[in-house]
């Protein structure tokens, strides 16, 4: 039997059609089941602190308007709000480049008058005085500039850094100052004072109840639960120290996010994302591992020079969660309920009232991350770069072992006279 072609024609517009029709159906149904749990999990109103005891860590540099206008005010109340009894505010500020150390000391003040026991330390060390400090003989936290490179001094000129000039790594020089912003911990347990969390704060806009909220992820039972963070909203903005439930860095920068189908599908219903690494702007962990046993506690940390020679990279902030013996036992979660922004507009966008993510971005986001997962191997090019990187130096010695090999990336980070930037 003979098909004439425009029988053909007929038959095939009509399997499109359908097929077309099948397709829409099954992403309304999709879509439409997402935002019912997503709904359900937005309307549950947070929790009470209770009585934990809860231990507050920021770190900041030049970060003045969004202290003075949204985080200050916001720490003083969430203080209030758990109670002078159950609560240490420890911050840490060293040398920025605006009036950070007025709008801390206003806190400072602050928190002295509502007899809230805290401890803020405004450092006078620049980064300046870092990047010209004399390095000791083991040039520990330092590296050679591979190239030389040109970096923004101001909106018009440039400075030059020579190839083979030593500077300072920057990841190091943060979990130094991580370090120190932690170790109030220790002089209050001296007293017969400990936490039951430790609540770490960036420079975001946030509510006392986002806190509740994110405090009582899976009840309280986890080594560590994040928000999720937007500095331009619905963009996701701590891509280097978050990583999926595989190890992954995010997909997409924009929702769902995961290459992880087991961190996806949490996501989807609203629920506590597992993860193997997060930070994101507000993260609470299990205070019991940063106490010091017959062990040294758990602390931040770079990756090891030899290994950032490599041309490799990995957050502080991804390196404590792999470094946490926690993480294995109760787990590192994203709490998608918990959204916080590095400006007020990020933050309204996220928190607008109506449920998030719009049905739109919903259906959206679910396509595009399906699309890239079906398009793409499955690891990305890069992470064959890291490895070969990460073996070559294992070769070199056998006691050169990164617990945190999945928080690698392909960069090496500097610190500057006036920031940051990329050797």
């Amino acid at each position: 039997m003979i098909i004439r072609p425009r029988v053909q024609r007929l038959i095939l517009s009509r399997i499109i059609k359908a097929s077309l029709l099948i397709l829409a159906l099954w992403t309304t149904l999709e879509v439409l089941s997402i935002r019912r749990a997503l709904t359900l999990e937005a309307s549950k109103p947070p929790p009470p602190f209770g009585n934990q005891k809860i231990f507050i860590a920021s770190l900041h540099w030049t970060d003045e308007r969004v202290l003075r206008e949204y985080w200050v005010p916001a720490v003083r109340q969430l203080a209030q709000d758990i109670g002078r009894d159950n609560v240490f505010v420890s911050v840490f500020e060293s040398g920025s480049l605006d009036d950070t150390k007025g709008a801390l000391r206003d806190l400072d003040d602050q928190l002295t008058e509502l007899g809230i026991d805290h401890k803020v330390v405004l450092d006078e060390t620049t980064h300046l005085d870092e990047v010209t400090h004399p390095r000791d003989a083991s040039n520990k936290g330092w590296i050679q500039m591979p190239t030389t490179k040109s970096y923004r001094q101001d909106w018009t000129d440039w400075f030059e850094l020579e190839k083979d000039s030593w500077v300072p790594r920057r990841i190091p020089y943060l979990a130094r100052l991580r370090n120190q912003v932690m170790e109030p911990l220790a002089s209050q347990q001296i007293k017969g004072i400990t936490y039951d969390k430790i609540l770490w704060l960036n420079d975001v806009v946030f509510t006392t109840a986002d806190v509740q909220t994110l405090l009582a992820t899976r009840n309280g039972d986890y080594a560590a639960a994040c928000a999720l963070d937007f500095k331009q909203a619905p963009r996701f903005y701590d891509s280097f120290a978050t990583r999926d439930a595989q190890g992954h860095a995010p997909l997409t920068d924009t929702w769902p996010f995961f290459r992880s189908a087991v961190s996806r599908d949490a996501l989807m219903q609203g629920q506590p994302v597992p993860v193997a690494s997060c930070w994101n702007g507000m993260v609470a962990f299990d205070a019991a591992p940063f106490y010091h046993s017959s062990s040294s506690g758990l602390t931040f940390r770079g990756i090891p020079d030899g290994l950032a020679r490599k041309h490799v990279e990995a957050s502080e902030c991804c390196l404590v969660h792999a470094d946490n013996p926690l993480s294995a036992e109760k787990g590192v979660w994203v709490n998608p309920n918990v959204r916080v922004g590095y400006n007020g507009t990020a933050y309204d966008a996220v928190n607008g009232g109506a449920v998030w993510p719009s049905v739109y971005a919903i259906a959206m986001g679910v396509w595009r991350n399906r699309m890239l997962r079906w398009l793409r191997l499955a690891r990305a090019p890069v992470d064959w770069v890291v490895e070969a990187r990460l073996r070559d130096w294992g070769r070199v010695d056998s006691a050169n072992v990164e617990a945190g090999a999945f928080c690698l990336i392909d960069e090496m980070q500097v610190l500057l006279w006036n920031g940051w930037g990329h050797a």
